[in-house]
């Protein structure tokens, strides 16, 4: 059982294992990598059965989201290290004559904070702890405590490779999450909600520690089908992604919005892909369930809700914490069921007309910034117009949630959706800070930007002349 002083001296160790500079050496955080992903492959087994547990998952779905793409950053990161960590040399300019060579180093915060949630426990700890390593820090992952199967495989797994000074996984409530945040770390990353982000930031701010934030859609993540889309492609990804850990996913499709012109052909084709991907979803085994009961409970009360505009699903099964997807038809605009993140199998169908596509676009812009945004359309050029010009965290066009699986990107939000990104290079510079270094020559040194300036005439010549 964890308490503020074993918290406290964990963390002290962690600071002192820091300072004897270990982990600035790349092989020592390549060899880390290594160990951890061989690890993961080792422990796969276990890792899917406490996914189970805990989730429901299939094995299939718990490679395919958390173990493999564990295995993944672990693999990009390993081949790209040598370069994101590599010093940079500037030639200075002429403005620092004669100094002319600086360094821009690598550095990392130190002792890392890194608070996972359920949903993808062992990927949005294990995932985030390689982006933390490869910075050269150390790290304590508060793990999700609804999730305790997943969080003692993990123990079980990073004790075995790690000592504690290096890596540390702490388990227990929202209590134990604040005997952490009281503590100094040198750097926070949180995944979750952004209602709790806020109680990070302020805690946070006591010290001034950096925080990243990944978090969901406060407004919700639209999904815009147009009445040029292919509705049985789109239909057959949405329906995908909705089943997919039972809606739980910050990047998941809250909402759809469709044409008016295609809206019940769409239906239609949802229904259909539901039935295919996800027959009796209640009671199939395949089909992930819901956190706990009161996620249950918060999912049928949402329903029962709308029951009358239920037109596929509205069924689950308390005890076994499945509930089918389902979805809702017609839904306005400011209705309170879009203008919130579900976080569950729910799916609320918009029907707008495609000529006032514009006015839709307008809305969601006006939003609080979503994690995502996906657009189902043949108008390529438009399409390109709205991903450059709507702020969100990342989308896809004509396909979902494929965007947190590429190599060499960033996954991020902003505003009420994150700050900060990581995966890959942008992982490791999420956790390092760039260390500005001019090295100063003491020859041929010039008196024009010293006092005294009774000659300024000339001086400011110079100054003038090499400040372009």
């Amino acid at each position: 059982m964890w308490t503020k002083e074993n918290i406290h001296e964990l963390v002290q160790k962690q600071n002192k294992f820091f300072r004897t500079n270990k982990t600035l050496d790349l092989n020592f955080r390549k060899k880390a990598i290594i160990r951890l992903r061989d690890a993961v492959i080792r422990h796969e087994d276990d890792l899917k059965e406490a996914l189970y547990k805990d989730l429901g998952r299939h094995g299939l779905e718990a490679y395919f989201c958390d173990i493999g793409t564990v295995v993944l950053e672990a693999n990009e990161t390993l081949k790209g290290l040598d370069k994101y960590a590599k010093t940079e040399t500037h030639f200075s300019g002429l403005t620092c004559f004669p100094s002319m060579i600086t360094k821009v180093y690598k550095m990392p915060y130190g002792t890392t904070l890194i608070i996972s949630p359920f949903n993808f426990p062992i990927l949005l700890s294990l995932g985030v702890l390689i982006a933390a390593i490869s910075g050269g820090n150390t790290a304590v992952i508060k793990a999700s405590s609804k999730t305790p199967n997943c969080t003692k495989a993990m123990q079980e797994l990073i004790e075995e490779i790690f000592p504690s000074k290096f890596v540390a996984i702490v388990d227990g409530g929202h209590d134990v999450a604040d005997m952490c945040l009281e503590e100094r770390f040198d750097k926070i990353f949180y995944t979750g909600s952004p209602r709790v982000a806020k109680h990070i930031l302020e805690m946070a701010a006591k010290n001034l520690t950096p925080v990243a934030l990944e978090l969901g859609g406060e407004e919700g993540n639209f999904a815009v089908v147009r009445k040029d889309a292919d509705i049985k492609d789109a239909a057959r990804k949405i329906a995908f992604f909705k089943s997919l850990n039972a809606g739980q996913i910050c990047i998941n499709v809250n909402q759809v919005a469709v044409a008016s012109e295609v809206a019940d052909k769409f239906i239609k084709a949802l229904k259909k892909e539901f039935k295919r991907q996800v027959p009796n979803a209640y009671k199939n085994k395949e089909y992930p369930k819901l956190i706990t009961k009161a996620a249950y409970d918060k999912c049928a009360k949402t329903a029962k809700k709308y029951s009358d505009r239920i037109v596929y699903g509205g069924n689950g099964g308390r005890r076994s914490r499945r509930f089918e997807p389902t979805i809702i038809y017609p839904v306005g605009l400011e209705e309170e069921i879009v203008n919130r993140e579900l976080f569950s199998p729910l799916l609320p169908i918009i029907v707008y007309d495609d000529n006032k596509i514009d006015e839709l676009m307008d809305n969601i812009a006006s939003r609080e910034h979503g994690l995502a945004l996906y657009l189902f359309t043949k108008d390529i050029e438009w399409a390109e117009h709205i991903m450059s010009t709507q702020q969100f965290g990342g989308g896809c066009v004509n396909e979902v949630c494929l965007h947190i699986m590429v190599k060499g990107v960033p996954f991020n939000g902003t505003g009420h959706s994150g700050m900060g990104a990581y995966h890959g290079e942008w992982g490791f510079r999420e956790f390092t800070h760039p260390q500005t270094v001019l090295y100063g020559s003491t020859h041929f040194n010039l008196p024009m930007r010293e006092h005294p300036y009774e000659k300024r005439i000339i001086k400011e010549k110079f100054i003038k002349l090499f400040e372009k």
